[in-house]
């Protein structure tokens, strides 16, 4: 009679399990509303706590009961009683996955194969292999080519035209010009 009485005065909490990677212990999260003492706004306050779990039966997301009880350990004052609800785990198609899957597999696949093949047609035409790159690279360099180029008037630099003594005009000989 007096285990009755006892246990009923214990307190009990309800909350969320954020954290099962410790054997037989889980942490978890309850939070409670209260108002504020001078503006009465309602303020959300959390706290966790350290909860024996025995048969490891709670995982991450479930909402849980709790109860006070005996130190366990260090930080562990508190006993799991019950697993309220389990946490959702999300459904997938897989159908819809699958096809996605498949048709991304099919194209490379078929990506694949087209190059294998390539290949092999320059293996077997080893001159013909030579031209085709090589009428491809000048492709590829021409905007190269092109940057450089571009850059080139940001630069003043004395061109072909300047003598030995002659430099090329700057932006301080063009201002003493303006003023004049």
């Amino acid at each position: 009679m007096a285990d009755v009485a006892r246990a009923g005065s214990r307190k009990q909490r309800v909350g969320v399990v954020v954290s099962d990677k410790s054997d037989r212990t889980i942490v978890v999260v309850v939070e409670r509303a209260t108002r504020h003492r001078l503006y009465t706004k309602v303020i959300r306050r959390t706290k966790k706590y350290h909860v024996h779990d025995p048969e490891n039966s709670a995982t991450m997301g479930d909402l849980v009961r709790i109860e006070e009880c005996r130190p366990i350990s260090k930080t562990k004052h508190w006993r799991l009683t019950a697993v309220l609800t389990e946490r959702e785990v999300a459904t997938v198609a897989p159908e819809a996955i699958d096809q996605t899957l498949v048709s991304d597999v099919q194209r490379t696949a078929a990506r694949a194969a087209a190059e294998e093949a390539v290949d092999e047609a320059v293996e077997g035409d080893a001159p013909a292999a030579a031209e085709a790159p090589a009428q491809e690279e000048p492709a590829a360099e021409a905007p190269a080519q092109e940057a450089p180029a571009a850059e080139a008037p940001a630069q003043e630099e004395p061109g072909p035209d300047a003598g030995e003594g002659e430099q090329a005009p700057d932006d301080s000989s063009a201002n003493e010009q303006a003023k004049e």
